[in-house]
């Protein structure tokens, strides 16, 4: 089974996800944004989630860290939980 290690920063509206994708593209480090911004937990680590199994996170999630480009920043990406920034940083 595919393996996978990936950041994210979880908030609450499209809105904010999309405002701070904006900062990202303007070059702000995706760490510092989780830890200011992020609503999981994970946020605290710079948005790290550690390397985990395809099928352990909700189906929109894996879709993105299994299925697009590594090292990109993808989303927003709705879940239960919120909206997601996603980057992916290996697969194997």
């Amino acid at each position: 089974m595919s393996r996978a290690h990936a950041l994210h920063i979880l908030v609450k509206t499209k809105d904010e996800a999309e405002a701070i994708k904006k900062e990202l593209d303007a070059g702000k480090r995706f760490a510092d944004l989780a830890r200011q911004y992020s609503t999981c937990p994970s946020g605290k680590q710079g948005g790290d989630l550690g390397e985990f199994r395809q099928g352990d996170m909700v189906a929109p999630f894996d879709k993105v860290v299994f299925g697009k480009p590594t090292l990109d920043v993808h989303g927003p990406v709705k879940t239960q939980f919120g909206w997601h920034l996603i980057k992916t940083l290996s697969r194997g």
